[in-house]
């Protein structure tokens, strides 16, 4: 299996090309930083790892990328880019939610856990977080509730072994001290570690299907709304 996935959800461009499947597959990856870099670099270095896996788009099985919730533009950027190289090659696209690919990476960093309940969290900006709950046993991720747009006190704690996410430097003393924390954010290679499953169970779209999942529709505070925050900052000890 060949796959193409690709990050850009965050602050973080994350990008890799999988050759092989199993035990047998080789991985080249790049990790760098995003935002306003994000689309000078992104289709430059999607073709360095290419040519070094010696492939071509045509070769892909699938491409792969994040598809929410998370930066707006990052958003737009992941899925124009791999619809245009999908429908240029003929290649189905597969969305994941960037939740799971969160998820997935704090399984990963706790020593592979073959049974692990995760609440997965992201920054939203404007003092709010995205969330939601999973269950990783028996080989397969299941959700245990979707995703959610709250402030950090709405958390709660529904018994998740570890709250994983980017939440913990600007967010952490508001958050439940009741499970382990681990510092994880979505990745190309957790990508390529969900896609088996996902394009097993039928995930994969035609190109101009492929759509970016937003949680909110608005992306930032009105300049009221800034003062207020920052007045209200002032308060705070």
């Amino acid at each position: 299996m060949n796959l193409l996935a690709l990050d850009t959800s965050t602050e973080r461009m994350s990008i890799a090309v999988q050759r092989g499947t199993g035990d047998g597959a080789t991985l080249w990856q790049h990790n760098a930083a995003g935002g306003a870099q994000t689309s000078t670099q992104l289709i430059p270095e999607i073709q360095r790892l290419m040519a070094l896996a010696q492939l071509c788009f045509e070769d892909l099985d699938a491409i792969v990328f994040a598809a929410g919730p998370g930066s707006f533009t990052g958003l737009r950027t992941a899925c124009s880019v791999a619809q245009g190289l999908a429908f240029g090659a003929a290649v189905p696209v597969l969305p994941v939610d960037t939740l799971l690919a969160v998820a997935e990476e704090a399984r990963w960093q706790a020593n592979n856990a073959q049974t692990i309940a995760v609440s997965a969290l992201l920054d939203a900006r404007m003092d709010q977080l995205y969330t939601a709950d999973y269950a990783f046993a028996h080989g397969h991720w299941t959700q245990a509730r979707g995703c959610r747009l709250i402030k950090p006190e709405g958390l709660g704690w529904n018994g998740s072994d570890v709250l994983a996410g980017n939440v913990f430097d600007g967010y952490g003393e508001r958050l439940p001290d009741l499970a382990a924390r681990i510092t994880a954010m979505p990745s190309a290679a957790a990508l390529l570690r969900l896609a088996p499953a996902l394009l097993a169970a039928g995930g994969a779209v035609p190109a101009d299907q492929a759509l970016p999942i937003y949680i909110r529709d608005k992306v930032a505070q009105t300049t009221l709304e800034r003062a207020a925050s920052k007045a209200l900052a002032g308060l705070v000890p």
